[in-house]
């Protein structure tokens, strides 16, 4: 009994302390969310005022100071909104969006980030922020216009590069037939040249069977005229003779001078003897002579 009587004090006391432990731990917070706000206070002034250096240097602080106040980083969002930095932009306005608490501030974080998932041609996630924030406004018209627009532009989107799909889908296959159809025109002409190479052997072939009658003959056919040049000096009738065998009669034969010469003076010879004869006047039979040729 006794030690129950010692520990309802202990209790009591504990008790009392903790509660002032929250009391102080409210306190704080409630001092950094007051702090936080005022700096955020001071960087809406400097906002409009164009110091966005300063702006940004409180905005930071105050997010720093409380994690309870939505309210900083979506201004310090729409600043780098302004000043289209839509990266940053984004990363605030999702802050901004997990630490509000009330729908009103959940809203205009999705809202925003909407818009710049809208700025970076995002539509599909445009219309997933687009109808988050019609979850905490369905209200809002300017939302839901957005929505509407989004929706569009993706169906728009989607549409292009279906058409995009398809056209590189007929090119590829334009490409193709190109290179079945220059690769036919290659083997085309690779047949032209196989039977062009043919057809000028054959010809090439038939001009030298031509030759072989013709007054053009191939270098081999010199050969057959040199012997055919031989048999015509064995049969000088047949074509003109050399002039070494013009200048020597052949064995056993006159020359046609000497012939000539041989008539000549057997014609003296008959004129001298009729002349003794007629100066004789001598009567009696006339002899013939033979010719020795």
């Amino acid at each position: 009994m006794n030690k129950i009587r010692l520990m309802l004090p202990l209790l009591l006391f504990l008790a009392i302390t903790s509660q002032a432990q929250e009391e102080m731990v409210d306190e704080v917070a409630e001092n950094a969310l007051r702090e936080s706000k005022n700096l955020t206070w001071e960087a809406n002034k400097e906002l409009t005022e164009n110091n966005f250096i300063t702006a940004e240097a409180d905005y930071r602080k105050a997010i720093s100071k409380s994690g309870e106040n939505a309210v900083a980083p979506f201004n310090l969002g729409n600043a780098y909104y302004n000043r289209e930095n839509y990266q940053e932009a984004f990363g605030r306005f999702k802050q901004a969006g997990e630490t509000a608490e009330s729908k009103p501030e959940k809203h205009k974080s999705y809202h925003n980030m909407g818009n710049v998932f809208m700025k970076n041609k995002e539509y599909q996630k445009a219309v997933e922020a687009y109808k988050e924030a019609l979850r905490n406004n369905p209200t809002d018209e300017e939302t839901r216009y957005n929505l509407a627009l989004a929706k569009e532009m993706l169906k728009k989107q989607q549409d292009e590069q279906k058409n995009d799909q398809n056209q590189d889908d007929k090119d590829k296959k334009n490409e193709e037939d190109q290179k079945d159809k220059n690769k036919d025109q290659d083997d085309r002409g690779e047949n032209d040249k196989e039977n062009e190479g043919e057809q000028n052997e054959d010809e090439n072939k038939d001009k030298g069977d031509d030759g072989d009658n013709g007054e053009n003959k191939p270098e081999e056919n010199k050969e057959g005229e040199g012997d055919k040049k031989e048999e015509q000096k064995k049969k000088p009738n047949e074509g003109d003779r050399p002039e070494e065998q013009k200048q020597q009669p052949r064995p056993n034969q006159l020359s046609k001078q000497q012939i000539q010469n041989l008539l000549e003076a057997m014609q003296n010879e008959e004129k001298k003897v009729q002349e003794k004869m007629e100066a004789k006047k001598v009567k009696g039979k006339k002899i013939k002579n033979e010719k020795d040729w």
